[in-house]
Order: structure tokens, then C-alpha cells, then sequence
């Protein structure tokens, strides 16, 4: 039986997840249908635009991502805090900028001459535009529908599209976050479709090398690498060059040969979280062999289970 999905995504235990989308037809997402002589490589681009578009309204951060040829990929800060400090006004402009302004709220925005209890009423849906500016299922279900109806267009068909909903994984401490990313970024690599996360089209790894060659600032609509700097200043609280060392050295053991081999300085960042080599690889190629929805230390995953009021979690144990 399927878990509900509020009992796997709760901010209050973690803001961050990993989340898959697979495709449900025969015929690809993206990439190049063999059957029937069609290539659907321009899709890749549909995803990779409306989700970083979605990141700029919603208040979900994104930290990595990949696309493939029948599934994307996220990893996701769900950023709650952020939405709280927003106005109304900055909720109504975010909502409506993708959807149609019901004439209420026009007319609370103009105030005109609106009575208490239109005014009570607005304010109500303020509040539930709000709460799904953070909502992970409402980004997902979004994007999702944007992608399906533009497939379905060009392809001259109906009905569904996709699975009937997106997987998730709760990443419950900074060990499985990093692996979790970089897990993500690697998807092309383990596929041998790229040799190198510089040539990894539709990954948030291949657009940020292409940003750092130019001005080494963050992409736009991608969360930022903030290291060591207060959680209150927002981003992925580690370095780049230590995430783009462990991206490597991680994806020179997915070498074509199955061999591989390790350098002897190993990344600075599997020193600093204490995870061994071993570990971070199984975490960062494994990550869907098993049902796993809670990802994180033992201490993390009982915390988790207190906090759930749960005697049990289907969880990947990190040492």
C-alpha cells in the first residue's frame, strides 16, 4: 500500500527531498525512440526551462537536477521560512503570475470598497496560495501537467502521461544531501550518455560549470553553495569546488570498464562530514535500489520517528 503523501514530506523534519518522475508510455520523454524513428531530445529543454521557472515563483529551492530520457530528477530544499516573510501582495504577484486572478482579489488589491467579509474571505485565500508556494506536491503536480499537456499536443493524443505521482525521499542530514545531489548529477554518466559532468547536458551540475567559466556566480533560479555561513542566509551549506570534487571522484568510479579507481587525495568534504568513501559511493549510485524514504544517520532517523510518532521508518541507515 502506498504511503500518503503527507507523511512523507514534512518540513518540520526535514526541508530536503529527492524526487523522481517517470515517464508511463512506451515512447520517451526525451532522447531518441528507436521504435519509431522519432527523437524527443528538444523535451529535455521543456523540463529543464519549466522547472527552474516554477523554482523562481514557488519557494521550493532547487539544488540538483537531471534530466533523462523517460524520468527527471530533484533534489529540493522546500523553503518554508522564505515563504512565511512574504507579503500579501508578494503572494498574490508569485500565485497569479501562473495562474488567472479570481476578481475578489483584484478587488482587495485596488480596495474597492470591499467589506469585511470579502476582505476575511481573500485573506483566506492568501493564506492557501501561500501554503502551496512551499508545497512540494504543487510544484511536482505543476510541472508535471505543463510537461503532459505539451507532450500530449504534439503527439495528437490524450490520457496519462505520467506515473500516477512522483517519488520522494527525505534527506534527513547533510550526508545524505550531498550524496543525494550527487547521485542526481551522475544520472547521465551512469548511463553512458556523457562522459564527464562538463559535457552532461540538463544537469544542474553541467549549468553551473557553464556559469562558473563565466562569473563564477550561482545560475539563476538554483540554490546557492553558501558553506559555512549561517542557515538563516539560505543555500546548500556546502562549498562548490568541495561538491565538484566529490562529483568527480565519485564519477571515476562509474567508469565504462567497471573498474575505476580512486585518487589518493580524497575530497575535503568526505573528511568534514565524517563519510567514508565507501559509503558516500554506495549512497551516491544506489539510491533507488531499494524502497527508501527516509534517508540519514541513525540519530536523525529516530529523531524522525519521534517526530512522526512512527515505531518504524522505510529508511537507508547512514553510520
Amino acid at each position: 500500500m502506498a504511503t500518503a503523501r503527507s507523511k512523507l514530506l514534512c518540513p518540520e523534519v526535514t526541508p530536503y527531498y529527492h524526487c523522481v518522475s517517470r515517464c508511463v508510455r512506451r515512447s520517451y520523454l526525451c532522447g531518441y525512440d528507436q521504435l519509431s524513428g522519432k527523437s524527443y531530445e528538444h523535451r529535455r529543454a521543456w523540463v529543464e526551462q519549466k522547472m527552474l521557472s516554477l523554482a523562481a515563483v514557488y519557494c521550493i529551492d532547487i539544488c540538483s537536477y537531471s534530466v533523462m530520457s523517460n524520468h527527471y530528477h530533484l533534489v529540493v530544499h522546500v523553503n518554508k521560512e522564505s515563504a512565511a516573510k512574504l507579503s500579501d501582495r508578494e503572494v498574490i504577484d508569485r500565485w497569479c503570475s501562473l495562474h488567472k486572478m479570481p476578481l475578489q482579489i483584484y478587488r482587495f488589491i485596488e480596495d474597492n470598497n470591499t467589506n469585511q467579509s470579502e476582505r476575511k474571505q481573500c485573506l483566506k485565500i492568501i493564506k492557501t496560495w501561500r501554503e502551496r508556494l512551499y508545497s512540494l506536491s504543487w510544484f511536482m503536480k505543476e510541472l508535471n501537467h505543463h510537461i503532459a499537456v505539451q507532450a500530449n499536443k504534439e503527439d495528437d493524443c490524450t490520457g496519462r502521461f505520467w506515473e500516477g505521482r512522483f517519488k520522494s525521499q527525505a534527506l534527513l542530514d547533510e550526508k545524505a544531501l550531498i550524496s543525494a545531489m550527487a547521485y542526481v548529477d551522475l544520472n547521465p554518466i551512469r548511463a553512458n550518455i556523457a562522459t564527464k559532468p562538463e559535457n552532461s547536458r540538463y544537469t544542474s551540475v553541467y549549468m553551473r560549470l557553464k556559469q562558473l567559466a563565466k562569473n563564477n556566480k550561482t545560475p539563476p533560479n538554483l540554490a546557492a553553495f553558501i558553506g559555512n555561513k549561517p542557515k538563516s542566509v539560505g543555500g546548500i551549506p556546502f562549498l562548490l569546488r568541495d561538491y565538484l570534487e566529490l562529483v568527480d571522484w565519485v564519477g571515476k568510479q562509474l567508469k565504462v570498464s567497471g573498474k575505476g579507481f580512486i585518487d589518493n587525495a580524497e575530497p575535503p568534504i568526505l573528511q568534514r562530514l565524517a563519510l567514508e568513501p565507501s559509503e558516500c559511493l554506495s549512497l551516491a549510485t544506489q539510491l533507488e535500489d531499494k524502497v527508501r524514504n527516509w534517508i540519514g544517520t541513525k540519530a536523525r532517523i529516530n529523531d524522525a520517528k519521534l517526530q512522526l510518532n512512527r515505531k518504524r521508518l522505510a529508511a537507508f541507515e547512514i553510520s
